[in-house]
């Protein structure tokens, strides 16, 4: 029989969404009376909150998982908690034996129940619902960034992208309700938070599911900037398919939305778009980028890519460079294809070698890095707004965040942390900023 455990470690792998759920995992088990601890040596409980969409997210998990198995600690309790206890449920218990408890996505309100179960029985437990039902406790979250906070607003997918297990390991799309999201803003607010992002699968399907609300993600964003005091919302991330002109005059109008989104093409080839199932075209696509561009002025755009999806020709890995090109990305994340057990794509063969992957991967990240440079350079001379986080790590500047993602620093008081400040760029260095501080603008109070 274990004991019950008095101090806790967790580790997060993968999303935003996961860090989310980690920090309402972390306030439960502060509510039961554990203590948080920064090694897992010292810890009596490890949860490690999993990633499936990449393999190497998976093999990490394992590797730790392994390497815990081989030490002797009879009374440590270790759970599995996020993507890949639903798409590995009982596998994981019986590859890693010493593993104690499973907790799907949708299952994580079940944690004290399962350590209840686990500590009166000995059992080890499943849980791993397929369908998101009962809403967690956010409000208790245990958040450890003290002025920029997540705010999940839909669970789940129903896009069914034929590369992707998030439909399989988070189910569909389930919308929280607007008046929960509200309460939980207005909560962080009042506790001196200035950012606040929107989280979802796909955010701007919040609504969708549930048609009675009369509700849409739009509605959503111009009730939020009502309680934002000063502050700025972002969200992630947004489906091309489900951007609405409202949605794009929202960023235009609202104060509080950054001028930032999220807007993943993931290949450059109308055809392996197809393939993807991403239910739109390079040229659907690029209408949508045009219009959002000539609706909000200066809007930076992120994206996801994934070069050598199977049956990638270098003709189609080429469209995917001259997207690029085209639509100079501010923020790029650029993965090689790795096939994902339990989807579609998992059927076809992969046939892409992996030395031409990487080598895509490589020329795509560099064309990247040349766009990164030559917009950074543009923005040289300009003020920006930042969101001052804390002071960077040799401890000589200030460090923060601007409206579009991008990183500065700049010297100033550690009483200027929490705050809103004007900076005007002058230099940066790889892909942060350095600036001088100008007219203070907004003060945490």
């Amino acid at each position: 029989m274990k004991k019950s455990p008095k101090t806790f470690y967790t580790r997060t792998y993968g999303c935003q969404m996961n860090e989310l759920d980690t920090e309402v995992m972390s306030g439960m088990l502060l509510r039961r009376g554990l203590r948080p601890v920064e090694d897992e040596e010292s810890a009596d409980l490890l949860i490690f909150n999993t990633c499936s969409i990449r393999d190497l997210a998976e093999r990490k998990v394992m590797g730790k998982l392994g390497q815990l198995g081989r030490q002797k600690r009879p009374n440590r309790i270790i759970g599995v908690t996020g993507c890949m206890a639903n798409a590995k449920k009982d596998r994981l218990l019986q590859k890693m034996p010493h593993v104690d408890f499973v907790l799907g996505t949708n299952n994580l309100h079940d944690l004290d129940v399962v350590l209840d179960e686990l500590l009166h029985t000995g059992l080890k437990t499943v849980h791993t619902d397929e369908t998101f039902t009962q809403e967690l406790n956010y409000i208790g979250a245990n958040r450890k960034d003290p002025y920029r906070g997540f705010v999940s607003i839909i669970r789940g997918c129903d896009k069914y992208c034929t590369y992707c297990v998030v439909p399989y390991t988070r189910g569909p799309e389930v919308s929280r309700p607007m008046n929960h999201i509200l309460e939980e803003c207005r909560n962080l607010v009042a506790a001196g938070y200035k950012e606040i992002t929107l989280l979802g699968q796909n955010v701007n399907s919040y609504g969708n599911d549930r048609p009675t609300w009369n509700s849409r993600f739009h509605d959503l964003l111009y009730e939020l900037d009502k309680i934002m005091e000063g502050g700025r919302i972002r969200f992630l991330t947004s489906h091309p398919v489900d951007i609405t002109r409202e949605l794009m005059e929202a960023i235009r109008d609202l104060p509080s939305l950054c001028e930032h989104v999220h807007f993943p093409l993931q290949a450059g080839s109308s055809r392996v778009l197809r393939k993807m199932h991403r239910i739109y075209t390079k040229e659907e696509y690029l209408d949508k980028v045009a219009a959002l561009r000539s609706l909000v002025p200066g809007v930076e755009l992120g994206t996801d890519m994934i070069v050598g999806f199977p049956t990638e020709t270098e003709e189609e890995f080429e469209e995917t460079m001259e997207a690029m090109r085209l639509v100079r990305y501010a923020t790029a994340f650029l993965y090689t294809y790795s096939p994902r057990r339990g989807t579609p794509a998992m059927r076809w063969a992969d046939d892409v070698p992996l030395e031409v992957k990487e080598a895509r991967h490589k020329r795509l990240l560099s064309l990247h890095q040349e766009i990164s440079a030559e917009l950074m350079g543009a923005m040289l001379g300009s003020e920006v707004e930042v969101l001052v986080e804390r002071k960077n790590r040799d401890g000589t500047h200030l460090k923060g965040l601007t409206r579009c993602w991008r990183n500065v620093i700049f010297e100033g008081p550690d009483a200027l942390i929490g705050s809103l400040q004007k900076v005007r760029l002058h230099s940066f260095s790889h892909n942060t900023f350095i600036g001088e501080r100008q007219t203070p603008l907004r003060q945490v109070s």
